[in-house]
């Protein structure tokens, strides 16, 4: 048996780094990979939807153009596209492979369970190791729907495989997953259907944050079925058939399922390794990212944290530290924002109102439309609004959401400011730059005045 002092399972956005920075300390590591390098950023998740996107987005800005008198002919080539976003994924696939290969960790091309605490299976060999962590991230969550097993579904794993866009896509969830392939499909040329069991899209968001999308949906041609759940799947010669619980019964060449996400957890780690999981099923962890067995960790998705490649990376940040005994990082220290790359975008970041009225704190919000931005109207991108939440007391910031063009980019400038301790008055005093989305900050901030 091969002995390390630390073992990381899974090749994701933070247990790369974490393994190649302690082997560079001079630390015996090995790494595990079942599948390709990289976990689901590269492979399934950021970097193929954003680079589909980006074809997706041209599209679509283009055929709006005829409102600001530009007249464009626009002809998508969507397997050309979809072999772009394949390509994009091959060469990070690649970074990934050629960072380990140059490092001292010690690779390990195969799935990995747990025999003991801190004995892990791969194939015929066995590996102890000192410290195990966990990075095994998510995969789709799949309804147990009649008729559905066995038929050719699309979820973010295999949808970038398709050598061309179905004609008519049926979605099943609108969270942030089916609404970016969704609309990206629809402005790719795909008829696009919808369906979700809430009384609106996104529905973690704010009732307008929603309604801005809800219109831009349309605006692209979908349609979107709300408080409808699917209850039977049928597939016959190419096509779907989908029945919701009203009878109704979509027809389409293509089925995407996104309703949510399971964690991967490694056969063996409740049973052998005695790691405890949550009421979801995650990966069980304390502030210092430890779960209920003394030197095991869990980091990124299958930790239960937010499910964002930054809090995966920032996770690495934590646990390099808290590994070798400083334990004055931990999962909280830190202002996490996200970000929808819909067209209009939603940025978040902190808390919102509802959020805060919840935790008893006391706030104040204000809100500014985009349309009241110059460059919204100069631009032709008025679809949106800035919001800020602030502590009614100690006028401390508590979080922001912003919905418009580069929504993702200017969440930013209000991250930064919570980072910093900065209260909405210093925001108020700044003098941003005329003409610019930014410019419209400043102008929210003083309706706090």
């Amino acid at each position: 048996m091969a002995r390390y002092d630390l073992a990381v399972i899974g090749s994701g956005q933070g247990g790369v780094p974490l393994a190649v920075d302690a082997a560079s300390q001079g630390r015996s590591v090995v790494l595990f990979e079942r599948g390709a390098f990289g976990g689901t950023c590269v492979n399934v998740g950021c970097t193929p939807s954003k680079a589909f996107l980006a074809s997706a987005h041209s599209a679509g800005r283009a055929r709006r153009t005829a409102e600001i008198g530009v007249h464009c002919e626009v002809r998508v080539d969507a397997p050309a596209v979809l072999q772009r976003v394949r390509r994009i994924v091959g060469v990070w696939r690649e970074g990934v492979e050629e960072k380990l290969a140059r490092s001292a960790v010690h690779v390990v091309r195969a799935e990995a369970s747990f025999d003991a605490p801190h004995v892990l299976r791969a194939g015929d060999d066995t590996y102890e190791a000192d410290v195990v962590v966990i990075d095994t991230g998510t995969s789709a969550a799949i309804p147990d729907l009649p008729g559905l097993a066995g038929t050719p579904y699309l979820t973010n794993a295999n949808f970038f495989l398709q050598d061309a866009l179905p004609k008519h896509l049926i979605v099943l969830g609108s969270g942030y997953i089916g609404l970016e392939l969704g609309q990206g499909a629809a402005r790719l040329g795909s008829d696009v259907t919808v369906v979700t069991p809430d009384d609106r899209l996104v529905a973690r968001e704010e009732l307008d944050t929603c309604s801005v999308l809800t219109r831009a949906l349309a605006r692209d041609g979908i349609s979107v079925l709300l408080e409808r759940r699917a209850v039977a799947v049928a597939h016959d010669d190419g096509r779907f058939e989908v029945t919701l619980d009203d009878k109704t019964v979509l027809s389409g060449d293509g089925l995407l399922i996104a309703i949510g996400r399971r964690p991967t957890i490694p056969a063996g780690t409740v049973e052998r390794a005695g790691i405890a999981l949550d009421a979801r099923g995650f990966v069980q962890c304390d502030e210092h990212l430890q779960t209920s067995v003394p030197n095991h960790y869990a980091l990124g998705d299958v930790a239960g944290q937010p499910q964002f490649t930054h809090v995966s990376w920032e996770d690495f940040r934590r646990l390099r530290s808290i590994i070798v005994g400083d334990r004055s990082r931990t999962r909280s220290d830190r202002v996490l924002g996200y970000a929808m790359y819909t067209e209009p975008q939603v940025g978040r970041v902190g808390m919102t109102r509802d959020d805060a009225q919840k935790a008893g704190i006391p706030c104040r919000d204000v809100t500014y439309q985009l349309a009241d931005v110059a460059r919204g109207i100069e631009w032709n991108l008025e679809d949106g609004f800035f919001r800020l939440v602030v502590h009614a007391q100690t006028d401390a910031i508590l979080g922001a959401t912003f919905v418009g063009y580069e929504a993702g980019e200017l969440i930013h400038v209000i991250l930064a400011h919570m980072e910093a301790g900065s209260t909405w008055r210093t925001i108020e005093r700044s003098v941003h730059i005329h003409p610019t989305f930014a410019e419209g900050i400043p102008s929210l901030a003083r309706l706090l005045l």
